[in-house]
């Protein structure tokens, strides 16, 4: 095994993960997970069947990234962010994998501590969502947002820092 995992975790058969990859305490990696190489689950992380996640992501404390999530590589998920997969839920009417809508989130991103990413949109390129954002619409490269709903309040480059702000519109 090339990659750390902690004895609280679970790896189910048919997961891959890669090289120098840490798995902490009460992690599940579920089957048909992709997990690049250089990552790091916090504790509580769970990660869904056919999700992709790229290299040298970040995946802090409580994450769960549902099926139809793509991660590309050097993404940071603050902790207890939260992804969804279906825009009309209902326990007794599961519409199945297949109809889940999909979310990408780009090379570089950052999202905040408990911000919440709706299925079916794509943050860009080194795109940062501040701590309890909720995003509704596909966020440009390099754009900060905030708010409920998330709204695009600046610019920022590869390192994070604020180049260009926005005036609010609301």
């Amino acid at each position: 095994m090339s990659y750390f995992k902690h004895e609280s975790s679970y790896v189910d058969e048919g997961a891959v993960i890669g090289d120098g990859t840490k798995i902490w305490y009460f992690c599940h990696i579920q089957s048909g997970a992709e997990i690049g190489e250089n990552c790091s689950l916090g504790q509580n992380v769970n990660v869904a069947n056919r999700v992709k996640i790229g290299n040298n992501c970040k995946i802090q404390n409580n994450v769960s990234i549902y099926e139809g999530v793509t991660l590309e590589d050097g993404v940071f998920c603050g902790p207890s962010c939260v992804f969804t997969n279906d825009l009309t839920p209902r326990a007794r009417f599961p519409k199945g994998h297949e109809n889940y809508k999909k979310t990408l989130v780009k090379e570089g991103a950052s999202i905040g501590a408990n911000a919440t990413i709706v299925c079916g949109n794509t943050l860009g390129r080194f795109s940062m969502v501040a701590a309890g954002s909720v995003v509704t619409h596909d966020v440009p490269d390099y754009a900060l947002v905030e708010g409920v709903p998330a709204r695009v309040v600046g610019y920022v480059n590869e390192q994070g820092e604020v180049v260009k702000r926005v005036e609010k519109s609301w």
